[in-house]
């Protein structure tokens, strides 16, 4: 019977547990790992959950005005190495997660260009971007690529592709966002194949085994809204091309304070449909009802991210009580 402590296979990794820290932006003025990220990841370490998923990582120079971690150079290599090598020596593993921003603003945008599918107002920002060219749309892809390396080369023990929470990979799946007609619009094939093209650059360069997950939105909350339909569509897509996990999220602000396992119903269908590993997050805060969805569908993973916020050692307690 299968438990939430089981050891697990995440292509290389071995983990101890059902349990992955989800990603939360962690602010940094300069885009390097800091002493309070390398304390704070410390203590996730310390704190029992089998992977780490780190919080948006730049991979483009275009946005470094934004206030987050960044890769998009070797400048920051000797940060990401003392945050692997933390991590590792506390006995957990750490996935980056990789983030093009676009038109979700996080920060100064004063000499930059803000791009996106199409030229359409963000709802959350008020931003009006520009619509990215198909000559930029293969250079972002080269810039996931290239971070990706980097991530592996620093030590890193995955990738995570952020295509999720209306940031720009995610935006492409939108209808409300692409409104484009050319191949990267219209179908539900041509809205996933930003997605699926940077997955495969991405695998190109790390290689065949290095493991590579991607998050992405099961709604958006708002009319015009991702079609969970072209969702299935994008799930069985990824997992025809091998990719190691897929991490399901959505509008979780949409849900009342004390909801939890928010996207379940659709995690579980995308899980029944595909041999790929399923994370679901989103409200998972509840010991038993995690382990009944683990027994009674085929979602394998669980993200938790505000909870670790309150509580780093959450995971340890669950241990000590359950088992």
């Amino acid at each position: 019977m299968k438990t939430l402590f089981d050891e697990t296979h995440l292509g290389q990794m071995t983990l101890k547990n059902r349990f992955i820290r989800a990603a939360i932006g962690e602010k940094t003025s300069d885009g390097h790992v800091n002493e309070t990220i390398l304390s704070l990841y410390k203590a996730l370490a310390l704190g029992g959950a089998g992977a780490l998923i780190t919080g948006f990582t730049l991979v483009d120079e275009n946005e470094k005005n934004f206030p987050l971690l960044a890769f998009y150079n070797d400048a920051f290599r000797e940060g990401h190495k003392a945050l692997t090598d933390l991590v590792h020596e506390n006995h957990a593993h750490i996935i980056l997660q990789l983030v093009y921003v676009g038109s979700y603003v996080r920060g100064d945008t004063a000499g930059m260009s803000v791009l996106a599918p199409s030229a359409v107002e963000n709802l959350n920002t008020k931003v009006l971007p520009q619509e990215i060219s198909v000559r930029q749309i293969k250079r972002i892809q080269e810039r996931f690529s290239e971070a990706a390396l980097r991530a592996k080369n620093a030590g890193y023990d995955g990738v995570e592709i952020h295509a999720a929470h209306g940031f720009f990979l995610s935006q492409f799946m939108t209808p409300y966002y692409n409104r484009r007609t050319d191949l990267y619009g219209a179908s539900a094939q041509n809205r996933a194949r930003m997605a699926l093209e940077t997955y495969a650059a991405v695998r190109e360069a790390v290689g065949a085994e290095f493991p590579i997950l991607i998050k992405i939105n099961v709604n958006d909350g708002f009319e015009g809204e991702v079609r969970f339909e072209d969702v299935l569509y994008l799930c069985k897509a990824l997992t025809e091309m091998k990719i190691d996990a897929i991490e399901i999220s959505g509008a979780f602000r949409s849900f009342p304070q004390n909801a939890t396992a928010f996207f379940k119903k659709e995690a579980a269908q995308i899980a029944a449909e595909n041999e790929t590993k399923i994370i679901m997050t989103g409200g998972n805060r509840d010991f038993e009802e995690m382990t009944a969805i683990l027994r009674h569908t085929g979602i394998e993973y669980f993200g938790l991210a505000r909870p670790l916020i309150t509580e780093p050692d959450l995971i340890n307690r669950f241990k000590a009580l359950y088992t």
